[in-house]
């Protein structure tokens, strides 16, 4: 690794988090419920003590629970299907899987007891400036609210996401996912792991309880872990801005709200045991619950060219100025649910 992985840490009345400078990612973080429970929802990989790690991607030698994407994905070489167009606006360096932030190391800002504050300045040629993030437990709640700033460099066009990502129970079904109104599934116009993909690609559904198959077959995706091994993304479009992840087994829910006018769909990432080679080795299994502006992961080029979302009407891409700070806030908390 380039430079040593720092952290901090904060505890409140109602739990404990902690923040890695690499990816600025926040995770674990350690929620008590009001009846004396403690849980942790939220993923850390289990390649995080291992030595080879060091050969990885920046954002992989320490993958763990939220942080933000400026830009959202990656432009990559590609075979899409008729209607997808990797002809939008771009730049130089927009291959950096899930942007410069996610693959260095953020500076720390004015951190207190009650709040931690880091920095993330971009490389001079790149048309993002800045980014800040400010993660503030909250003092009378188990809940944690994030604020996320963008400084602009030049005038651009961008996806942008957050990436929350969620661990889950052994037991197949045993988390359910539970988002908000929104419009209708869509699903991944290729293969997310060549070898590894569930859903039938480039289609569209009402509800995430019948999604079909490459089998021919439907599967309930609201319930995960799903039993076959799997790596597929699904995105749900015109979202109002909520979900919950009801862990059945240990009767809790996390939720995430967010402001729907930055991000006006959910990325779901399934994460089934489906990537093989290391560091995955067929036994990551956790749930990215992603809200974004772009066309899945699939980078600015594609996310501001000619695509089937956008064409529905759904922003896949936010405009940025100098000069005009972007400010866009959510928060994540747990609550007791029953069990079963």
């Amino acid at each position: 690794m380039s430079a040593a992985t720092t952290r901090r840490a904060l505890a409140w009345a109602h739990g404990c988090l902690s923040v890695q400078s690499l990816g600025g990612m926040l995770g674990p973080v350690l929620f008590l419920l009001p009846d004396g429970r403690q849980v942790s929802p939220l993923q850390v990989a289990p390649w995080g003590n291992d030595p080879e790690r060091a050969t990885l991607p920046e954002i992989l030698q320490e993958l763990r629970g939220e942080w933000p994407c400026v830009p959202f994905g990656s432009d990559a070489e590609r075979s899409l299907p008729a209607g997808w167009s990797a002809t939008g606006e771009s730049f130089d360096g927009a291959g950096v899987p899930h942007g410069h932030g996610s693959n260095t190391h953020w500076s720390w800002g004015d951190c207190d007891e009650r709040r931690i504050v880091l920095e993330c300045h971009y490389p001079d040629d790149h048309p993002i400036r800045l980014l800040r993030r400010s993660i503030v437990p909250d003092p009378g709640a188990s809940a944690i609210d994030i604020t996320l700033e963008i400084e602009a460099r030049r005038p651009c066009r961008l996806p942008i996401g957050l990436h929350p990502t969620f661990r889950l129970s052994p037991r197949p079904g045993s988390v359910v996912i539970e988002p908000g109104s929104f419009d209708r599934v869509w699903s991944f116009p290729g293969d997310v792991e060549p070898g590894a993909a569930l859903f039938t690609p480039s289609q569209q559904w009402p509800s995430l309880g019948a999604v079909g198959t490459r089998g021919g077959a439907t599967v309930d995706a609201a319930q995960v872990p799903l039993a076959d091994d799997t790596e597929d993304l699904l995105q749900l479009s015109d979202i109002d801005g909520s979900v919950a992840l009801h862990y059945r087994d240990e009767g809790f829910r996390a939720r995430l709200s967010w402001q729907k006018e930055h991000f006006p769909s959910l990325l779901l990432w399934y994460s089934n045991r489906g990537r093989k080679a290391y560091p995955w080795n067929g036994r990551h299994v956790a749930l990215g619950v992603e809200p974004i502006a772009s066309a899945f992961d699939l980078g600015p080029a594609i996310s501001n060219g000619v695509n089937p979302l956008a064409a529905s009407g759904v922003a896949t891409a936010i405009a940025f100025e100098p000069g005009k700070t972007f400010t866009t806030r959510y928060r994540l908390s747990v609550e007791a649910a029953s069990a079963g």
